[in-house]
């Protein structure tokens, strides 16, 4: 019997949705979904859960994304959500 072999995560696509579910999310992001179960196991992702389904506010996410930039000191900050 022959295994399927994992295929890369692909990045997102066309318009992200304002209200994503885990593999909407997973696939914004770059990660895994298990990752992301854990993130929210460890309440470090804004997450709503409606019955047993999680769901995410994309500006939640972008908020949650921007506060955990890292910067260098020296470099000059540069901000990677600015409005069009």
């Amino acid at each position: 019997m022959k295994r399927k072999r994992k295929s890369a995560r692909k990045p997102f696509t066309g318009e992200t949705p304002e209200v994503m579910d885990i593999k909407a999310l997973a696939q914004y992001l770059g990660m895994g979904r298990s990752k992301i179960y854990g993130l929210i196991r460890q309440k470090k992702v804004p997450a709503s859960r409606i019955g047993r389904q999680y769901r995410f506010s994309k500006p939640l996410v972008d908020a949650w994304l921007k506060e955990r930039l890292i910067m260098h000191p020296e470099e000059q900050q540069i901000s990677l959500f600015q409005k069009k």
